[in-house]
């Protein structure tokens, strides 16, 4: 069963929120910011709308559009209607029903878990691209970002109920999931290499592909979202640096503005230098971008979009060069890069607080790991035979 929404929404009102939608583009989720002026409500974009006012950052406001994007699909393939406000512990306990279940069960009982319908009616919309339950994190984030919206609409719920959270602890104890990691490997020095090696032609293509890889590596491994969403104004050009043997190199410095793990008005600030700073400046005279997004879309007559990247396309733009390096694409994505910094940095005795400072990492623990990885791979323990 697919859920008809233009049917039954006006189409002037779909025009007015697409409108009013265009005005916060930048922190929607490009490739379903059509689709978001059929889906929500009037009410869900005003309180976009008013998030964006209070300033509230640009990820976490991405996040929290894309959830409620997922919650509204969900509650009008499994009731029927748009997300009532506030939601009933009774919905919020079948939202947990629906996406925490066990698979062994639904092979014996079909009615276990997400029903069929609701099932085929979010594939058919892209929102469900994998088979089985969800992952715990992802569906308590949802429940989070749900919560969120509802304090934002002065509104209480039963988020915090004894039996919702019985329910979330009762079924991730019963379906164990392995932890897995965002890029099954790490994109290190020599496996950055290889796909920079597929980028030396002078294709504009190539030339933007190089100056994303370089640029989100050597910047501290950025997130996806960081390099999507980057602009020129963001950047500055610093004093040149002296190379080892005397020369000097270009320096160029990135102003993050508030990213996920900053404070309220700090302004992360990272640097570039040498062969990275030559990669951008190579984009940005080749595709004459003075001003607005750094890393954009080009079509197949080689014309530069005037819009950003969406981050999905960083990722896409990352497993296509892994392809064309003969690699295996499911091995690596964006984060393997955030990772392959702090594993290179690890790798080539970079100090541990060195690394973070250009990674922008505020949990040591989280950091360290990779460095405890390189040492024990490396050290002595290792290589008893």
């Amino acid at each position: 069963m697919k859920v008809q929404r233009a049917s039954t929404t006006p189409r002037s009102a779909v025009d007015r929120r697409a409108a009013e939608l265009d005005t916060i583009a930048a922190v929607l989720p490009i490739e379903r910011r059509d689709e978001l002026a059929e889906l929500l409500t009037d009410r869900d974009v005003e309180t976009l709308r008013h998030l964006v006012n209070k300033g509230m950052g640009d990820n976490t406001l991405r996040a929290l559009t894309s959830d409620l994007a997922y919650l509204q699909a969900w509650s009008l393939a499994s009731t029927g209607d748009t997300l009532p406000w506030p939601a009933p512990e009774a919905l919020l306990l079948k939202f947990v029903a629906h996406h925490l279940w066990d698979p062994e069960r639904r092979r014996e009982d079909a009615l276990h878990g997400m029903p069929l319908d609701v099932d085929q009616s979010m594939r058919d919309q892209g929102f469900l691209k994998t088979t089985g339950p969800h992952a715990p994190d992802t569906v308590r984030r949802r429940l989070a970002s749900w919560s969120t919206l509802t304090r934002w609409r002065g509104l209480d719920g039963s988020f915090a109920s004894p039996a919702l959270k019985s329910a979330i602890r009762l079924a991730v104890r019963a379906v164990p999931r392995q932890r897995r990691r965002k890029s099954a490997k790490a994109v290190t020095g020599d496996v950055l290499a290889k796909l920079l090696a597929t980028c030396g032609g002078a294709d504009l293509r190539d030339i933007r592909d190089r100056a994303i890889l370089m640029v989100a590596f050597a910047s501290g491994g950025r997130r996806r979202s960081e390099v999507a969403t980057l602009r020129k104004e963001q950047l500055t050009n610093e004093e040149p640096v002296s190379a080892e043997d005397g020369s000097p190199l270009p320096c160029l410095a990135i102003h993050l503005g508030r990213t996920k793990n900053s404070g309220a008005d700090q302004d992360e600030i990272v640097y570039l230098n040498g062969r990275p700073v030559d990669a951008l400046n190579a984009w940005l005279e080749a595709a004459r971008i003075d001003s607005g997004s750094v890393f954009r879309a080009i079509d197949r007559w080689g014309n530069v979009s005037l819009r950003a990247l969406d981050p999905k396309a960083i990722n896409d733009i990352v497993k296509q060069r892994v392809a064309k390096a003969r690699l295996d694409p499911r091995e690596f994505s964006a984060h393997g890069l955030r990772s392959g910094y702090l594993t290179e940095a690890a790798n080539r005795g970079i100090p541990l607080a060195e690394a973070m400072d250009q990674s922008r990492h505020r949990s040591v623990q989280q950091a360290s790991s990779y460095y405890n990885n390189a040492a024990r791979r490396n050290g002595r323990a290792a290589r008893l035979l």
